[in-house]
């Protein structure tokens, strides 16, 4: 029996995310609501072209495929479009075969004080101002930036990075470093600290289901050594020893273990996720973002400190 949505791991996605709208937003930008509307209406059986979040999206929705009696993963689509104009991203949808069935239209409004009514770990959008909305009202949200769509259909695996600080974690080791200007003053912290775990941060939640699910993978390759697993999860993070270690205590009592994890003292993230080449990564730091190489969808979380 598939599971009831409070015990899913739902994604809120806003058409902006999953579709590329560039040329429906010039017009609204440039001619007005009602322009814009009437180009959706006329286009609706025009096929939207893929947005950033796409690749991410088809391969999250692909675990129900190895999970089909619990589909344990749910996508919603929360959009500030009205039904109207939304019957062309849900052709586009269709067209697609993603399974997507829920939907929330706003005619406008933002869409995200609905996430807890849909269950929703994580709300993506292109809207900045949605996303700072969310992440202010204490929900989990991230922007994504715009970049270049690589989407190869035989690799079927999901590859998800975060950042640690202000991401999966709170913002309060970071808040002593902005305070001090002193990156020896933060590892001095950090290490005095290094067995009292963090408290979580805006995508905490997210993380610990997606643990939940690599528990599942876990146990199925040992009833099938022919299984190949679908979901790699990492942390992509700025600190290095000796500030690791609580990190790997926060992990320990939250009981996940990623696949990857590495501690890059400063060094440019770019050099691993070029490796790695995750379908999505997320991070509290636009200059982090803003020097990844094209074709790694990246999510800005504007939470905390450094983002005030």
């Amino acid at each position: 029996m598939s599971y009831p949505i409070q015990d899913k791991l739902v994604i809120a996605v806003a058409s902006s995310a999953l579709f590329d709208l560039a040329e429906a937003h010039e017009i609204f930008i440039n001619q007005g609501e009602d322009e814009y509307r009437k180009f959706q209406r006329k286009n609706k059986k025009v096929l939207l072209a893929k947005g950033i979040a796409f690749p991410f999206v088809r391969r999250f929705l692909n675990i129900n495929l190895a999970y089909p009696q619990e589909s344990p993963v749910e996508v919603v689509l929360l959009s500030r479009n009205d039904p109207d104009t939304g019957q062309r991203v849900f052709n586009s949808i269709q067209h697609y075969q993603l399974n997507i069935t829920r939907a929330g239209f706003l005619s406008g409004k933002s869409p995200y004080l609905y996430m807890p009514a849909f269950n929703a770990s994580l709300f993506l959008s292109a809207n900045r101002e949605d996303v700072i909305q969310a992440i202010q009202a204490g929900y989990p949200a991230g922007q994504l930036l715009a970049g270049e769509i690589q989407d190869t259909e035989e690799d079927q695996e999901l590859r998800v990075a975060f950042d640690f600080d202000g991401v999966l974690a709170d913002d309060e080791a970071e808040s002593i470093f902005q305070k001090n200007e002193d990156l020896d003053a933060f590892c001095s912290y950090e290490v005095k600290n290094a067995q009292r775990p963090h408290q979580p941060g805006p995508l905490a939640s997210l993380f610990k289901k997606l643990s939940y699910l690599q528990k599942l993978e876990r146990q199925r390759m040992q009833q099938d050594s022919n299984y190949i697993p679908i979901l790699r999860i990492a942390i992509v993070t700025a600190r290095s020893a000796p500030a690791n270690e609580r990190v790997v205590t926060t992990l320990n009592a939250w009981g996940v273990i990623p696949d990857e994890t590495f501690f890059l003292g400063g060094m440019d993230k770019n050099r691993i996720l070029q490796i790695m080449q995750p379908h999505i990564f997320f991070d509290d730091q636009m200059k982090h973002l803003s020097s990844l190489s094209s074709g790694i969808p990246a999510v800005h979380i504007p939470f905390g400190i450094r983002n005030i």
